[in-house]
């Protein structure tokens, strides 16, 4: 072991934000890389906003995306509990201690006292922070205060007119005036720890060595810092990674599209794809390289590589990169993921082993096309919704099917399926098409073009000589398929040509 310890210290408070899981990546690539430890904690001291489902969601999203953990919640490991509502005892004995040595001390300004004292700073132009009323209280009579039942919170007692400063190893050296930080809150006034307390307590008795988060962490560094001083423990190093912004280089949110881990796996988003384009968010794997195994990214991942700039997410990059899995995912596996998005559109789900053998070809003849399984339906409608009087409902398709050219095409494609074996291979459909050409004259688009809205129903979509196959060993499904009954190409030309002849 390298004696790297790193961690990832969600709040379940929501879903895993793609921000948060790059967080969490950077952190993992780093242990699995030095031959580390990537710890994972729970801060759920928000009892308001934590929930059981958020706990339950973000560790499945980890796993998910293969980002399992060698110690922490459900894992274990000698520095347990690993959730922080299972440590107030640890953090009332630390708030003991700064306030037994003199480093911290109580304070019962009320809220509406704090809010007009930060409204009268902002006024004046001065940093908004804590007046230190209270820190002149003696220590007998705050303790009095507080045994007689007095509300009061616990703060830090800030040294003045220090400079605080530490090496980020991102950003270089950082340094911070103690006169414009104030008084934190270690301890507010119903017992539960502040985050930097408790952040601070946890990493130090977890043995962190290593402290990887976003930039928006930048300005709670000092204080902690102070605090590592305060308690007597040797701080870790930082390293504060620049944040995921949207396209219009704004901070990540719902108006952007998806934006959390669940979001993107109930897309179709494959978690290969997904982690490989969150590395890639102000990392560089070199060598012109991008697509590249967790375990080859972990080989390669240095912090002091990541850039100063903010990751701009793009989607159109994730779903070029997942439209690269996708093509190297296996028959199997792409049939398992597609088929709950085959189910919700109604088209059943596989009974029986053709039923497999016909998604699994269906699959990998579509998603080349598309950029996320929840696009497939859309992509194979032809096959299961086809209706070839709804196809004519739509003007544009009714104005090219009723063309002369057209019309003959259609008829030829009829007369040559009604007696010929079905096309269920691509050799077999391009012989008929040739002997429709043969009799028509028609030939490139004019050919092809009614032959595809004869035989799907629609003006675009999966190359034919694919798309018929398909739709012969679809037909043929056995009874028992789970699967709806679909027309053969045969009875698909027939039926536009009897509804043509209608009109």
């Amino acid at each position: 072991m390298s004696g790297l310890r790193v961690r990832f210290a969600p709040s379940p408070t929501g879903q895993l934000h793609v921000g948060n899981a790059r967080t969490a990546l950077f952190n993992w690539l780093l242990a699995r890389g030095q031959d580390g430890i990537f710890l994972l904690r729970i801060e759920d001291t928000d009892f308001d906003r934590s929930t059981v489902e958020s706990d339950r969601s973000v560790l499945d999203d980890l796993r998910w995306l293969g980002l399992t953990w060698d110690e922490g919640v459900e894992a274990g490991g000698a520095h347990g509990p690993y959730r922080q509502s299972e440590r107030l005892a640890t953090y009332r004995e630390h708030a003991d201690r700064l306030l037994r040595d003199g480093h911290g001390y109580y304070c019962f300004c009320s809220a509406e006292t704090l809010e007009a004292d930060r409204a009268a700073a902002l006024a004046a132009g001065r940093p908004p922070m804590y007046a230190g009323t209270c820190r002149r209280i003696p220590v007998h009579d705050a303790r009095a205060r507080v045994d007689a039942g007095e509300p009061a919170l616990i703060r830090l007692r800030v040294p003045p007119h220090r400079s605080v400063a530490f090496d980020d190893l991102v950003r270089g050296t950082v340094r911070f005036d103690t006169d414009v930080i104030g008084d934190p809150v270690l301890v507010r006034s119903d017992g539960i720890p502040a985050y930097n307390f408790a952040v601070v307590i946890d990493d130090a008795l977890m043995g962190i060595t290593l402290v990887v988060r976003g930039e928006d962490h930048i300005s709670n560094t000092p204080r902690q810092l102070l605090l590592y001083e305060a308690l007597g423990y040797q701080p870790p190093r930082f390293a504060h990674v620049s944040m995921v912004l949207g396209p219009d280089h704004t901070k990540l949110s719902k108006r952007h599209g998806a934006t959390s881990v669940r979001e993107f796996r109930e897309r179709g988003i494959l978690p290969e794809a997904l982690v490989n384009y969150l590395a890639l968010l102000g990392w560089s794997p070199g060598a012109n390289e991008e697509l590249l195994p967790l375990n080859e990214l972990a080989r390669r991942f240095r912090v002091e590589d990541v850039g100063h700039s903010a990751g701009i997410f793009d989607p159109e990059k994730l779903a070029w990169v997942n439209r690269h899995y996708l093509k190297l995912a296996s028959a199997e596996r792409l049939r398992e993921l597609s088929a709950p998005f085959i189910e919700a559109a109604g088209w059943g789900r596989a009974a029986c082993e053709d039923d497999r053998r016909l998604l699994e070809a269906l699959v990998v003849a579509a998603v080349g096309s598309v950029d996320c399984l929840a696009d497939l339906p859309d992509r194979v409608r032809f096959l299961f919704a086809f209706d070839a009087e709804t196809a004519l409902a739509v003007s544009a398709i009714e104005a090219e099917l009723t063309t002369p050219s057209a019309r003959a095409v259609a008829q030829a494609l009829a007369e040559e399926l009604a007696g010929s074996e079905p096309l269920s291979t691509r050799e077999l459909f391009r012989d008929a098409a040739a002997r429709v050409r043969q009799k028509t004259g028609a030939k490139g688009k004019d050919l092809f073009h009614p032959i595809r809205i004869l035989l799907t129903g629609d003006a675009s979509g999966m190359e034919l000589d694919l798309a018929v196959p398909l739709i012969e060993q679809a037909a043929a499904l056995p009874r028992d398929s789970g699967l709806p009954r679909v027309p053969t190409a045969a009875e698909r030309a027939r039926a536009f040509v009897a509804r043509l002849g209608a009109r």
